[in-house]
């Protein structure tokens, strides 16, 4: 398999929340790199072009778009 990201994805276990206009949902972060995380959801959801992911005892909060998705997995890219 041909490693298709920019930068190197480190594992995580991590409680976090997605945000959107609409409300807000409780994730799992799995892994993260300086561009991206993947996270995992308790129900397969569907989720706005942009949203917000925050790691409250990180004090880690960045705008996020969905890049790719897996059931309740969901590959995250980071916005400027």
């Amino acid at each position: 398999m041909i490693e298709k990201r920019a930068a190197q994805r480190h594992r995580v276990f991590k409680g976090g929340t997605i945000t959107f206009e609409d409300g807000g949902i409780a994730c799992t972060v799995r892994n993260m790199s300086e561009s991206g995380a993947a996270i995992d959801l308790d129900s397969p959801v569907t989720l706005p072009q942009s949203f917000t992911l925050s790691i409250a005892r990180d004090n880690f909060v960045r705008n996020c778009r969905p890049v790719w998705r897996s059931d309740k997995r969901i590959g995250l890219a980071f916005v400027q």
